[in-house]
């Protein structure tokens, strides 16, 4: 496990609902149970571009949520491990 840098509450991830595919690899590599694979509801689809659209009706709107942003320790597993590159940490 990569080293921590930061204490609980300081750092939450954020999935960039226009790249996240729903493949849950941020799920499998979390130690802190930050992620969960969910459906992205309604109000979080407004805005999204024409083609994520299309991509997240295909597969339904699976998506990687964040539901314990708050146990987020920023090791940075989930960055690396996402194949879309759509996680980055963000202070509180």
């Amino acid at each position: 496990m990569s080293k921590c840098s930061e204490d609980p509450g300081v750092i939450t991830p954020v999935i960039d609902p226009s790249r996240c595919d729903g493949k849950a690899e941020c799920v499998d590599v979390c130690p802190y149970d930050v992620f969960d694979l969910g459906i992205l509801p309604p109000e979080q689809r407004t805005g999204l571009g024409f083609m994520t659209k299309v991509k997240g009706t295909l597969n339904g709107w699976k998506q990687g949520l964040v539901v314990h942003g708050d146990q987020c320790r920023a090791c940075g597993l989930c960055v690396v491990a996402c194949p879309e590159k759509a996680i980055r940490l963000s202070k509180y």
